[in-house]
C-alpha cells in the first residue's frame, strides 16, 4: 500500500469521533462513484447517539454532486445535515430542503472546485476522501470518480482517507487530474480532443493533513436504470433524425462532435438510438458521468471514447469494466469536474449538450429543478455548464406527465434555471422545436406544434393569441393557471379526457 502505515489507521467510529458538530465537510465522489461510506455511516450513527442524549451534531457537507446511500441519505436521516451543497438525488435531503430543515446551495457544478479555492464558502475542516492508494509523499490514487476530490485535499484542514479494496488499482490509468491555480494565473487548458491527456495519475495532499485511514472493501452500489419506455424511444428517434439531418446540411460536421449526455433513462435511449442508426458516425464523448449503456457502446466501438469525471456503473457492469480493463485503459479518462464540466472547453470542443428538463415554457425557458416552482429536486447539476457553452444545446423530456394530468410544455416555467438564449433545440416523444434563429412569437408557435401534446395545444395557443401584446407575449393573471389547476383539481386542465394519453416516461411531480 505504499507506505500507509505511516498514517494512522483508524476504525470508522474512531475517525467519525474526530469531526466536530458544525464542521464543513468535503466529500469525494460523484454521484455514488467514489464516493466514501464507511465514516459517513459512522458519522450518522454518532449523529443519532448525540441527538438521544440531547445534544446537537449537524456538519456541512460538500461533495462533488450526488453522493451514495451510505453518506447523503444516512446522514440525513440521522438530521445530521444543517447545509448541503452542490447537488443531490438523495430522497431524505429533499425533503429536508423541501421541509425548511435543511439549507440546500444550488450550484453550477463547475462553479465549486474555484468558490472553495477563494474561500468562498469558508474553511473546509475535514476531507473525506475514497482511494485505492496513499503515498508517504502524499499521492493520492482516487477511486471511480475525481469530482472535486483534488480541490478537497488541496484546501481542507485535516484530511480522512478511506482505502477502498474493492476497486482496482488500474482505475489510476484512466485519470487524468489537473488542478487550476486560482485566477489570474491560469494559463489555457490544452484540451484539443475530449481524450488528450494534460495531467497527473494522482491527487496530491499535503501528507501531514492526514489524520487518518479507514480500511473498507464495498463497491459503489450504482442504480440500475429501468427499461427504455416508448416515450423515451420517441424522444430518442426524433433527436437522433435531427442530428443526421444536421449532418446532411453541414451545419455539424460529418465525424459529429463530442457529445455530453445527461443522467438517466431519457438520455440512455438517446445514446441506443444513435448506436442503432446505420448511418450514425462513431463518435467521441465530452461528459460527466460514464453510465452503463455507454460503457457498452465504448466496448462495441460504437463510441470511440470518453472523457468523464465518474464511471457511474451498476456492480456488474464495474465488474466487467475491471475483468477487460485493458481494452477500455486507452479509452476512457477521468477528470476533475472543474475540467469534464469546464465551459471554455465545452466551447473550444464544440460539445453538443444533450440534458432533460421537468418543463419547458412556449418561448423555450428550461426547468431542471423545482416541482411547481418550489420543490427542489435534484439540482441543476452540470447542465447549466454545457448548455451555454456547447456547439448545441438540447434538452428533451416527455411532453406530459401524470398519465396526462400535467403538461410537459406551459405558458411559463414556474421556475428557470435556463433561458430563452441558451436553450436552443426542444425534444418530446412528439417531435422537434429547433428555436435557433426564431423571434419568441414563431419560438412558441414551433415549440406549442412540435412539442406539446395534442390535447394540450389548443389551450396553449389560445393563451398565446389572447396575451396582451409585446416581444414577448405574457399574460401575468393566466400565465401559471395550468400550474394552479393541477395543483387546485389534480389536472393542468378542466376536463381533461385522459382516455388520449398512452402510458410515458414519469416527470417527477409531488
Amino acid at each position: 500500500m505504499g507506505g500507509n502505515t505511516s498514517f494512522p489507521i483508524l476504525s470508522a467510529e474512531e475517525a467519525a469521533s474526530l469531526i466536530p458538530n458544525g464542521a464543513m465537510v468535503g466529500v469525494s465522489g460523484f454521484t455514488p462513484a467514489g464516493a466514501p461510506k464507511a465514516i459517513p455511516r459512522a458519522l450518522a450513527k454518532r449523529a443519532r447517539e448525540l441527538h438521544q442524549a440531547g445534544n446537537a451534531f449537524q456538519i456541512k457537507l460538500l461533495s462533488g454532486a450526488s453522493t451514495g446511500a451510505a453518506c447523503d441519505d444516512e446522514l440525513a436521516s440521522a438530521e445530521a445535515l444543517s447545509w448541503r451543497a452542490p447537488y443531490m438525488t438523495s430522497v431524505p435531503v429533499r425533503e429536508l430542503a423541501n421541509a425548511g430543515k435543511l439549507e440546500f446551495v444550488d450550484m453550477h457544478l463547475s462553479h465549486v472546485a474555484q468558490a472553495v479555492s477563494e474561500g468562498f464558502l469558508g474553511t473546509i475542516d475535514f476531507a473525506i476522501v475514497e482511494a485505492t492508494e496513499i503515498t508517504q509523499d502524499g499521492r493520492v490514487y482516487l477511486t471511480t470518480a475525481i469530482g472535486n476530490a483534488p480541490a478537497f485535499l488541496q484546501y481542507a484542514d485535516k484530511i480522512l482517507i478511506e482505502l477502498n479494496a474493492y476497486h482496482s488499482s488500474r482505475l489510476r490509468e484512466l485519470a487524468d487530474i489537473l488542478v487550476l491555480p486560482p485566477p489570474p494565473h491560469r494559463k489555457p487548458i490544452t484540451l484539443e480532443d475530449p481524450l488528450d491527456r494534460i495531467g497527473r495519475a494522482y491527487a496530491t495532499v499535503d501528507p501531514s493533513k492526514v489524520v487518518g485511514i479507514v480500511h473498507t472493501n464495498e463497491t459503489d452500489g450504482g442504480r440500475v436504470l429501468g427499461a427504455r419506455d416508448e416515450a423515451s424511444r420517441q424522444i430518442a428517434d426524433h433527436l437522433v433524425e435531427f442530428f443526421l439531418n444536421e449532418i446532411r446540411a453541414k451545419r455539424i460536421p460529418a465525424e459529429f462532435l463530442p457529445l455530453q449526455s445527461g443522467v438517466g433513462n431519457i438520455c440512455n435511449a438517446v445514446l441506443a438510438g444513435l448506436a442503432a442508426h446505420p448511418e450514425f458516425p462513431h463518435f467521441k464523448v465530452y461528459t460527466e458521468v460514464l453510465q452503463d449503456a455507454m460503457l457498452d457502446m465504448i466496448a462495441s466501438g460504437e463510441v470511440i471514447g470518453a472523457s468523464s469525471t465518474a464511471l457511474t456503473l451498476t456492480n456488474d457492469k464495474l465488474k466487467f469494466l475491471y475483468e477487460n480493463f485493458s481494452d477500455f485503459s486507452d479509452r476512457i479518462v477521468l477528470r476533475p469536474q472543474e475540467i469534464s464540466n469546464n465551459p471554455g472547453i465545452a466551447r473550444q470542443l464544440g460539445v453538443i449538450a444533450t440534458n432533460t428538463a421537468i418543463e419547458v415554457d412556449i418561448y423555450g425557458h428550461v426547468n431542471s429543478t423545482h416541482l411547481f416552482g418550489t420543490q427542489i429536486f435534484n439540482g441543476i447539476g452540470g447542465s447549466g455548464d454545457y448548455e451555454r457553452n456547447g456547439y448545441l444545446s438540447v434538452f428533451m423530456c416527455p411532453s406530459t406527465a401524470k398519465g396526462g394530468r400535467i403538461s410537459a410544455i406551459v405558458p411559463m416555467c414556474s421556475h428557470i434555471d435556463h433561458n430563452e438564449h441558451s436553450v436552443q433545440v426542444i425534444v418530446t416523444e412528439q417531435g422537434v422545436a429547433d428555436l435557433r434563429g426564431l423571434a419568441p412569437a414563431a419560438r412558441a408557435q414551433r415549440i406549442i406544434d412540435n412539442c406539446a401534446h395534442p390535447a394540450y395545444r389548443d389551450a396553449l395557443h389560445r393563451y398565446l393569441e389572447s396575451a396582451p401584446m409585446g416581444h414577448i407575449r405574457h399574460d401575468l393573471r393566466r400565465c401559471f393557471s395550468m400550474h394552479l389547476n393541477y395543483l387546485e383539481q389534480g389536472a393542468m386542465l378542466p376536463n381533461l379526457d385522459l382516455s388520449a394519453f398512452k402510458p410515458q416516461h414519469a416527470v417527477p411531480t409531488p
